[in-house]
């Protein structure tokens, strides 16, 4: 499934959070969305999955603007995963799942659970209440509610925060895997700069709303005259007015 954002522009009343972003992202790519805090990748996300209204710009997917005549049609065909939007604390895992799969139409919901639990190691605490699960059990699950719906397009805000460095290599590998196996278009935000090299085909970086450059690692690396893409980010995130 392919993304295209063109001239995207949010304001809030004199605040403009995001102004005037363009981008494309291929089937089965995945794209790095970098950027230091308040820069707009947030409220990107949102209007790209259609939580915030833009004022002014467009979303394409698959060449299909999302509109409202359009909305419900493309909104079943992405998810959406962040630790920090937490799940229903008081529900067991496998009831969040059954509630996100009947909002998502998933058929043979049975079916789908005992998949996402076999493929992410949800079977022992499957019955456990969400709010008494670990990070790394809540990523998990997080990661499964986000992929109950086989979406063809899939956001992940910082899907590895806060994680052992076992389990979030673990959530690494299997989106690989999973995007191999099920052509799956990905947008990434992330702080994680060796999991966006490992992950993104390429990279958009946002500063104070605006896009300053894009391409793939080694291109911006080499632009910029960095050793790795962490480099390159801190020289973009401090620099004052290079891009402007």
């Amino acid at each position: 499934m392919k993304l295209k954002i063109k001239n995207l522009v949010k304001k809030f009343e004199s605040t403009t959070a995001v102004d005037n972003i363009s981008f494309e992202i291929e089937k089965n790519k995945t794209l790095g969305l970098l950027g230091p805090n308040g820069c707009g990748k947030t409220t990107s996300i949102g209007m790209m999955l259609g939580l915030i209204t833009p004022t002014s710009g467009k979303i394409f997917i698959n060449e299909v603007s999302l509109e409202p005549k359009n909305r419900i049609e493309l909104l079943s065909l992405m998810n959406f995963a962040s630790p920090y939007i937490e799940l229903p604390k008081k529900l067991t895992v496998k009831q969040n799942l059954e509630i996100y799969a009947r909002l998502y139409g998933v058929e043979k919901i049975s079916e789908r659970i005992t998949e996402m639990t076999e493929d992410l190691n949800l079977k022992t605490f499957l019955n456990k209440k969400t709010g008494e699960l670990s990070s790394g059990q809540k990523n998990r699950v997080s990661l499964a509610k986000s992929l109950i719906n086989k979406p063809k397009l899939l956001f992940l805000d910082e899907p590895t925060a806060s994680l052992d460095p076992d389990v979030g290599d673990f959530i690494r590998e299997y989106l690989e895997k999973y995007k191999k196996d099920n052509e799956l278009t990905m947008l990434l935000a992330s702080h994680n700069m060796t999991e966006v090299e490992r992950l993104c085909d390429s990279i958009v970086m946002m500063k104070q709303g605006q896009i300053v450059d894009q391409g793939t690692c080694a291109e911006l690396t080499s632009k910029h005259g960095r050793k790795n893409l962490e480099d390159t980010f801190l020289k973009i995130a401090r620099s004052k007015n290079e891009f402007k």
